[in-house]
C-alpha cells in the first residue's frame, strides 16, 4: 500500500487524531513516534508528504527538515510542520506551518493542497 503521508509525532494523541482525520479523508498514513530514525524511515515508506513535529525526542524535527532538505533524493519531499510554539522563529524549509492546537478543517486544507494541489 501507498503510503501518503509518514506523520513523525512522539504525543500518542495527536498522532491518533491525526491519523483518524487523515483516514477518514481516504490517505493512507504511517506514524514515526521519535526523530532517531526519522530519515531511514522516510526513505524506506517513500510517502508523499511529511507531517513533522518539531519537538521530538532522539532528534529535534528542525535537525530533520535540515538533513531532508539537504539530500538532493528527498529535497523535493513537501513538509508539514506542526509546531507547538507558534510560528515566530522556526526553522526554515517547511512547505507550510500548522501551530497546535489545530482545528480538523486546517489539517485537512493544507495536506489536501499539498497532496494533491488542493483539489
Amino acid at each position: 500500500m501507498t503510503v501518503d503521508v509518514l506523520l513523525i509525532e512522539d504525543e500518542p494523541s495527536i498522532a491518533e487524531a491525526v491519523r483518524f482525520i487523515l483516514a477518514r479523508e481516504g490517505w493512507h498514513c504511517e506514524q514515526w513516534p521519535e526523530g532517531g530514525g526519522a530519515l531511514s524511515r522516510i526513505r524506506a515508506l517513500a510517502p508523499r508528504l511529511v507531517i513533522l513535529d518539531l519537538m521530538l525526542p532522539g532528534r529535534s524535527g528542525a535537525e530533520i527538515l535540515a538533513e531532508l532538505r539537504a539530500d538532493p533524493a528527498l529535497a523535493p519531499l513537501p513538509v508539514l510542520l506542526l509546531s507547538a510554539r507558534g510560528v515566530a522563529n522556526l526553522p526554515q524549509g517547511a512547505d507550510r506551518v500548522l501551530s497546535k492546537p489545530f482545528a480538523n478543517a486546517d489539517l485537512r486544507a493544507v495536506v489536501r493542497e499539498l497532496l494533491d494541489g488542493g483539489a
